[in-house]
């Protein structure tokens, strides 16, 4: 019989004893149960992000480091910093260590784990993680990091976070955890196994994601053609005077958004309103996610009060296309712009017009460098944004393209979701199984030791790339 990954269903031990933990239950009964600090030395941090002429060079592994990878590699690219010897010698990494998140914005980001397959001499654990260095005869790197990832074991870490606006977790919570611990080689089986449904999970999620791109470029090619080109395949064109756009129906009115749009700035006095968020979901832009904070309230006074069928600009990321027509009222971050219109005008038809490749393409072209001035610190002002010119349609053409795309992009829509639903039920069976593992409540010595040998064991990164896995 075979799981939904290919390998062979495991079935639970033949033999139970009781765990002493109300939140674990049963464990199997050669199983221990210990905690954290009889089975690990832990190391926490305080190197944090900054250069001193008198330290040594260093590389950072920093929280996003961890919260985004599950492996760590010195091959990977890091923050550059300086450090003392000591400091150095004391958190520089070594394979098999499991670093944590320590402190975080929210409860539930804290303890997200991340191993160490491949360490390097100048990387060292920065501010805001734990290090977690296994005692060999104990417990193997590869199974704390699997452990870690379940529910069970990280709710401990979650309920013994402290903060209001922002949590951190005290040494002794890190060390008190507890953690089901198999044998030795039954540790390295469950790796193995895990690991190796690991890696057909993420092939099939990666090819989902391909599709999803896919799918995505096929839309915008729908939506980019209608926007600038209209509906009539017959229709006379002129010269747009914008080289990158080219030619626009004759009919069309050359405008700057100064002209048609007006910008809104009004804050919230309460922060009680619901905080909206864009954001990219595996290159896929989400509108309008909410987030619960009542408890953070005050911390929202003085956000951008949003308005249905308002025009809104993330201007830090504008040039990736999340730049959209709202849909719901609520909050959203003072980095964002928010416009309303002057003349009567469509805006879902400016929003779909201003987030086709060629208006992106000039959003970052005239976007402004923060910090660094990488892109990823590219900053849309308002000045620039509005003396972007477009080619408006009469409104009533306006509204006969949003109604045409809608039907065209219905199916492609349909696609689209339906893939992101069979993404998230594969990431939700393989949360499951982690945790029925790692917890003793499923064994799969068997099904291991079924595995065929690989030459190198890898795993595929979300984006399709392979990277070399270490038990």
């Amino acid at each position: 019989m075979k799981t939904l990954a290919g390998v062979q269903t495991p079935s639970p031990y033949p033999a139970y004893r009781p765990s002493e933990v109300p939140w674990l239950g049963d464990v199997p009964e050669h199983w221990e149960v210990r905690r954290l600090r009889t089975v690990t030395e832990l190391r926490v941090s305080n190197v944090d992000k900054h250069t001193i002429d008198d330290e040594l060079p260093v590389r950072l592994c920093n929280y996003v480091d961890v919260y985004k990878n599950d492996h760590i590699s010195g091959r990977m690219s890091f923050m550059r910093a300086t450090a003392t010897p000591e400091e150095t010698d004391r958190f520089r990494l070594a394979a098999g260590d499991v670093l944590i998140t320590k402190d975080s914005e929210t409860w539930d980001d804290i303890g997200v784990p991340a191993l160490v397959t491949e360490p390097a001499p100048d990387l060292i654990s920065g501010y805001h993680l734990a290090l977690l260095r296994p005692y060999p005869a104990e417990l193997v790197g590869g199974f704390l990091l699997r452990a870690l990832q379940s529910k069970a074991l990280a709710y401990q870490f979650h309920i013994e976070a402290r903060g209001v606006t922002r949590y951190g977790l005290a040494h002794a919570s890190i060390k008190a955890a507890r953690l089901p611990l198999p044998p030795l080689d039954e540790q390295a089986a469950i790796v193995r196994y895990l690991e190796h449904v690991n890696r057909r999970i993420q092939r099939y999620i990666a090819a989902k994601r391909k599709l999803i791109a896919l799918l995505e470029e096929q839309k915008q090619v729908v939506i980019h053609q209608a926007v600038t080109r209209g509906l009539d395949p017959d229709v006379p064109l002129k010269p747009s005077g914008v080289e990158w756009l080219g030619d626009v129906p004759e009919h069309w009115e050359r405008r700057r958004l100064k002209t048609v749009l007006q910008s809104v700035d009004r804050r919230s006095v309460t922060g009680n309103e619901t905080l909206l968020s864009l954001r990219r979901d595996h290159g896929v832009v989400i509108y309008a996610e909410h987030f619960a904070r009542p408890s953070q309230s005050r911390s929202l006074v003085g956000f951008k009060l949003l308005e249905e069928d308002q025009l809104v600009v993330n201007r830090l990321q504008a040039n990736n296309g999340l730049v959209f027509c709202s849909t719901l009222s609520g909050l959203v971050s003072p980095d964002y712009s928010v416009f309303d219109r002057r003349v009567a005008l469509r805006m879902q038809f400016l929003s779909d017009l201003l987030r086709t490749p060629s208006y992106r393409s000039y959003f970052r072209r005239n976007s402004t460098g923060l910090g660094t001035g990488t892109a990823g610190f590219l900053r849309l002002y308002d000045d620039k944004f509005l003396e972007t010119k477009v080619h408006l349609p009469p409104l009533p053409e306006q509204t006969a393209i949003l109604e045409y795309l809608d039907e065209a992009t219905t199916d492609i829509d349909s696609a689209i979701d339906r893939t992101h639903r069979q993404i998230a039920l594969f990431e939700e069976y393989r949360a499951r199984l982690v945790a029925d593992v790692v917890t003793g409540k499923l064994d799969v010595r068997e099904a291991a030791a079924r595995l065929s040998d690989e030459a190198e064991e890898q795993s595929v990164s979300p984006d399709g790339e392979t990277a070399p896995c270490a038990v």
